[in-house]
């Protein structure tokens, strides 16, 4: 079964809005067996969204459209679709009686723009929308289905898990069940990965992907078969292949977070942590405390300029303003002797406009532990105060973190 996707509304074409319901329409189809054919985005114009609808038609089962059936002008989904479909529009009672009564509730004035959310092509199906005021329709053109949402993602996952999956689930009479699960890794690279596990990526089901992410590599397995549990088995099968083959460099599934497993560790060992960031900008420390239990195992946070950081824990600085291992080593120590912390952790870098004179910059970050038993490192070429320069080096950081404390 095949599936087209198409989000509606000039914004998205700007870059105005980030599309997310694409993804989500995508995920939500291929879970109940459906193969998307193609994703595409047209602007708020009504001749090409009913081009777009009926060559999608062609080829596809189902096509979804995200967005353009709200109540103003620049609103031409439903136009395109009786266009696409051959249909004429007519005012649904029963939808303009939903409309009112959600305003009447609410205690708001019912705006004749509003009424227009009412109009849905002839033959469709009507969806209404319990958590907002445009309800969405389903149209039967030939043996394919135009199914068209509101573009608000609160109220399209609503009628995408409520009404939507049901339907097409009935309608097309599914019993393939696609399962997938994603495998976590961080520090090492995607290039990398691949290197280990390329003739994996090359099996047809289950099926495996690289999804790659600053300093950080998902795993993405996905299964069909006829139910769930053989699905699932289908995934154990190549997880277990895909463990053998890259060991521990896999720190959780699916929802975890890296930060989320070494706050955990650390509880799990007792042990306390003590940070100095400079050109990450105190990201590390805001991670480990926006999880459960993060300031428990948080003795302290500090950033700072790397010349502040020096002259406040007393340690030796280059008057050249160079950074090196040394001058991370030594404030990971400092500072864990001086917090009373298990573990010290310094994470230095170039780049940073309140540390030294531009042309010292080098692209460099430091990052450095120490325990009483010893000292863990990694030299990054990477320097910079972007974001996704500090996600990249806060993963390298947590993942250092997380390899020392099962050694230690």
């Amino acid at each position: 079964m095949q599936a087209e996707i198409i989000t509606i509304g000039t914004e998205i074409l700007l870059g105005q809005i980030v599309d997310t319901n694409a993804a989500f329409l995508a995920r939500q189809l291929a879970s109940v067996g459906f193969d998307v054919y193609r994703k595409s985005t047209i602007g708020d114009n009504e001749k090409r969204i009913a081009e777009a609808i009926g060559m999608a038609l062609n080829h596809c089962d189902i096509v979804i459209t995200s967005g353009g059936i709200g109540p103003t002008i620049d609103d031409k989904t439903r136009e395109a679709v009786a266009i696409a479909t051959g249909c004429k529009l007519v005012l649904n009672e029963d939808l303009l009686r939903y409309i009112k009564d959600f305003f009447k509730r609410r205690g708001l004035e019912l705006g004749d723009n509003n009424s227009r959310q009412a109009y849905i092509p002839e033959t469709a199906i009507p969806i209404p929308n319990p958590v907002g005021t445009a309800p969405g329709f389903m149209v039967k053109c030939r043996n394919s289905y135009v199914i068209s949402l509101p573009g608000v993602p609160r109220e399209l996952y609503h009628l995408m898990a409520e009404t939507v999956l049901p339907f097409i689930q009935e309608e097309f009479g599914l019993e393939t069940v696609i399962k997938s699960r994603l495998l976590r890794t961080a520090g090492s690279g995607e290039s990398s990965i691949d290197r280990q596990i390329g003739d994996l990526e090359e099996t047809s089901n289950p099926t495996v992907g690289l999804l790659a992410h600053p300093g950080a590599v998902d795993i993405r397995i996905a299964a069909k078969a006829q139910d769930t549990s053989q699905a699932l088995q289908l995934l154990d099968e190549m997880e277990l292949l895909i463990r053998q083959r890259l060991g521990d460099i896999i720190y959780g599934t699916d929802k975890d977070t890296l930060e989320e497993v070494v706050v955990q560790l650390l509880t799990t060992r007792q042990f306390k942590i003590a940070v100095l960031e400079t050109n990450t900008g105190g990201r590390l420390a805001d991670r480990l405390t926006g999880v459960g239990r993060g300031f428990d195992v948080l003795k302290q946070a500090l950033t700072m300029p790397l010349a502040q950081a020096t002259s406040t824990l007393l340690v030796d600085y280059p008057d050249n303003y160079s950074i090196s291992i040394g001058v991370a080593e030594a404030l990971a120590e400092t500072i864990r002797r001086n917090s009373g912390a298990d573990i010290g952790a310094a994470l230095i870098g170039d780049q940073d406009p309140l540390v030294g004179p531009y042309s010292k910059q080098t692209g460099n970050t430091y990052i450095c532990l120490n325990w009483a038993g010893g000292t863990a490192h990694q030299h990054l070429q990477l320097g910079g105060i972007s974001d996704d320069t500090r996600t990249r080096i806060t993963n390298h950081a947590l993942e250092l973190v997380r390899n020392t404390v099962q050694k230690i």
